[in-house]
């Protein structure tokens, strides 16, 4: 075989290659539009919605099988989201359990991030245990104090909002956070973590929520569902 027919063999077989990567790449994003976990094995599912899902219907959700939903609430001292209120709405009278969930930054004063929390979740012993998301690094605040107060810090926040609410928090923790402060091992609260189509196994310790596909299309809302697994 020559050097330009070898040359063109390979090129071809090359492109076979990547011709089937792309292919299986299209086909497990496609099957992953319909996956949830087992219901056999997991019988109690939900979703986790926010102001990108849009207005969201207590009928929708329970048509799409989910059977509770957490509400992103709040975030840092001032943020707030905008379907919240609504969503809460929605819901009431619907029998669905409902909790909220704030999403936590870690250059912010704990004080001023439990007002904001406080402020805009009611006091509801019906609802399910708050959520506080831990996604942002404290390395983001340029601050070395407030990267060595992390524990310390979201400790005085988790105090107020238990305090407010009279339950336990959960901890929803992403990966990153979880590598960089060990959290999941230093403060004993219920552990929410996430990976699609995979458990989680990041925290070392059992979890009791996992998101486990944020990209369900299940005709609810104005995108794909983040959709929420409870430990049996």
């Amino acid at each position: 075989m020559g050097r330009k027919a070898s040359s063109k063999w390979k090129a071809r077989a090359a492109l076979a290659v990547l011709l089937l990567v792309v292919a299986g790449g299209a086909w497990g994003w496609w099957e992953s539009r319909d996956w949830r976990p087992s219901g056999a094995e997991y019988p109690v599912q939900g979703v986790l919605l926010g102001e990108a899902d849009g207005p969201i219907t207590a009928a929708m959700l329970q048509g799409a099988g989910a059977g509770f939903a957490y509400l992103e609430a709040s975030a840092g001292a001032g943020g707030r989201d905008a379907q919240f209120a609504h969503t809460m709405e929605a819901l009431a009278g619907s029998g669905l359990p409902i909790g909220a969930v704030h999403a936590y930054d870690p250059c912010v004063p704990a004080d001023r991030q439990a007002a904001n929390f406080v402020t805009i979740v009611p006091r509801d012993p019906k609802q399910l245990p708050p959520a506080i998301a831990l996604d942002t690094l404290a390395t983001t605040c340029g601050d070395p104090v407030i990267e060595a107060g992390v524990e310390s810090e979201l400790m005085t926040f988790i105090n107020q909002v238990e305090n407010h609410t009279g339950q336990p928090v959960v901890l929803r923790i992403s990966p990153e956070f979880e590598a960089r402060y060990g959290i999941a091992a230093r403060i004993e609260r219920n552990l929410w973590l996430s990976r699609d189509f995979l458990e989680p196994e990041y925290a070392g310790r059992p979890w009791t929520l996992w998101t486990a596909n944020t990209h369900l299309q299940a005709g609810v809302g104005e995108g794909p569902l983040r959709w929420v697994v409870l430990q049996p």
